[in-house]
């Protein structure tokens, strides 16, 4: 099997329809080499634990109501294409994503890290859900087969933050600058929501190697 590490973060739009178009790719070649692996990169490290209100934090970001317009226009587009649902106007906070992270991370100890990415990002971007609250988090994990009373206490205390933190300035530190980022077998970095097309090429040329 070729680890495919995924830096992404669960309130990254490009991340969600990333994930979208690889899932197409691995759906049409079920056999397919890849073992995924999620890694955490925060789009907003220094966001308050309560988050931020969406609309001032996106007229913040991209200079005004404007720009946060012209900023998601082909963010929209591209949900259509990828065949995705995208309810923007049902959020209403721009969470920390430090505990989704710390979820993500648990939940790959117990093989269900796909599972609980894709939970996170349908609460956030069809639900609407504030993902920063741990109480949706513990339901999220509930939902993904996890013990979501332990994840509580988990969420309650301070277990694996600072790896979290570390993890997202080791990223930064390979140069990641923007998430999706994609890394093939721990050496090849592909940038951006990639077409199913080219991950369906990726698979025949990792098959062909091998043979």
């Amino acid at each position: 099997m070729v680890t495919l590490d995924i830096f992404s973060d669960p309130i990254c739009p490009w991340c969600y329809i990333g994930k979208a178009l690889l899932d197409r790719a691995l759906l049409d070649e079920p056999d397919h080499p890849f073992t995924l692996r999620w890694r955490p990169f925060m789009l907003n490290p220094d966001m308050p634990a309560e988050g931020m209100d969406r609309r001032a934090y996106l007229e913040a970001k991209f200079g005004g109501k404007e720009g946060a317009v012209q900023a998601y226009m082909p963010v929209a587009e591209h949900a259509t294409e990828a065949g995705l649902t995208m309810n923007l106007d049902a959020i209403e906070t721009t969470p920390s994503t430090v505990d989704a992270h710390r979820l993500i991370h648990w939940a790959g100890i117990e093989g269900v890290q796909t599972a609980v990415v894709s939970s996170l990002f349908r609460a956030y971007f069809v639900d609407g859900r504030d993902i920063g609250d741990r109480e949706v988090l513990a339901d999220i994990a509930d939902g993904c087969g996890l013990d979501a009373s332990l994840i509580q206490r988990l969420l309650a205390s301070d277990a694996d933050r600072r790896e979290i933190v570390e993890m997202d300035a080791t990223a930064r530190g390979m140069g990641v600058t923007s998430v999706p980022t994609f890394v093939v077998a721990g050496q090849h970095a592909v940038p951006g929501a990639q077409p199913t097309e080219l991950w369906s090429k990726v698979i025949a040329e990792i098959r062909e190697g091998a043979a």
